[in-house]
């Protein structure tokens, strides 16, 4: 027999949690900070230089990441 949190989990990967764009959007903000402090991490000399060098490269990944969506989007609506 399965324990309950198990069953759970097993749960997720047969039936996903439906996501609407807005909390895709709003998810990929920790996911670039996670990705951002741990590569500062690895890139920095100080310590105290991480914070400031993590919150830059931050923002860099995220305009990023929507400008990349917006330009895929519009080409989408161009070629539709």
């Amino acid at each position: 027999m399965m324990a309950p949190a198990m069953s759970v989990l097993a749960t997720l990967f047969i039936t996903p949690i439906v996501l609407t764009p807005r909390t895709q959007m709003i998810f990929l903000l920790p996911l670039c900070m996670a990705v951002s402090i741990v590569y500062k991490t690895t890139r920095c000399d100080r310590l105290r230089d991480i914070p400031l060098a993590a919150l830059v490269s931050w923002i860099t990944i995220v305009v990023g990441m929507y400008l990349v969506g917006i330009v895929l989007m519009v080409l989408f609506e161009l070629a539709a």
